[in-house]
């Protein structure tokens, strides 16, 4: 028999979620798949008695969902972070299927990770700059005739997903890790740690003045897409780290 609830599903994130019913259907799609760990993003109206009675049992879902300020604060400990989106932005991202995101967050939650799928908000979706905190998105396929899906919908299409890599047989599951030294040094960084990587970079590279007058986001943008994929751990992070203040240290910029 399988336990209701798998140690290796993700957290399921809901950023500005307008209505509280999307709230309560989304609890209830991701009970019925197994999943119970929610993270709501500045709700407009919650908690909320629609959102209790569209959870239809899935209370306890509701109960231990837990609220945050913003995405950053939502996935500060995550080691990988999928972002879900209607349609190509102006942000360069790897792009997979839906089954590819669930397989991918399930490996990273398994092997000892904290993986979280970031749904948007009921209009617009995610805006460019939480999309950039992902190390990648995730459509569904929909109609391209008529691809309009309720929040909820969107969270049951994924979770399913996310099911199917759970009960999957163990070609699916990660290799178990080499023995590596104590600490968690060897396991990729968390979300935290790579936006505090990612305002060194900006500092050093302001300090160099690298940009000359150019446009820093683009800059910024492809420092982000690179280091994301190369999902670092935290011995890597402060080995450049410490290139980054040797550098500055040597040019008399900091002390």
């Amino acid at each position: 028999m399988n336990r209701p609830f798998d140690p290796r599903a993700p957290r399921i994130v809901l950023v500005g979620t307008q209505h509280p019913g999307n709230i309560g259907s989304a609890a209830r799609a991701m009970k019925t798949m197994g999943l119970d760990r929610l993270v709501l993003v500045a709700p407009q109206r919650f908690p909320h008695a629609e959102a209790d009675a569209l959870a239809a049992g899935a209370d306890d879902v509701l109960a231990a969902a837990q609220l945050r300020p913003d995405l950053a604060a939502a996935i500060a400990d995550c080691t990988l972070v999928i972002g879900t989106s209607a349609r190509r932005r102006g942000v360069p991202l790897p792009e997979l299927s839906p089954r590819e995101a669930a397989q991918q967050l399930v490996r990273a939650q398994a092997a000892g990770g904290t993986a979280a799928l970031v749904f948007g908000r009921e209009r617009t979706g995610l805006e460019n700059e939480e999309l950039q905190r992902c190390h990648a998105s995730v459509t569904i396929p929909a109609n391209p005739d008529y691809s309009s899906l309720n929040l909820a919908a969107a969270v049951q299409v994924l979770a399913y997903e996310i099911r199917l890599a759970l009960l999957a047989p163990d070609p699916l599951r990660p290799r178990a890790p080499e023995p590596v030294a104590t600490g968690d040094d060897h396991a990729p960084a968390t979300q935290a740690d790579m936006e505090r990587f990612f305002a060194h970079l900006a500092e050093l590279l302001d300090d160099i003045d690298f940009h000359k007058g150019r446009d820093p986001a683009v800059i910024g943008q492809r420092m982000r897409r690179l280091f994301l994929r190369a999902q670092p751990d935290p011995r890597e992070l402060r080995i450049l780290r410490g290139v980054f203040s040797d550098v500055q240290r040597l040019l008399g910029l900091r002390n």
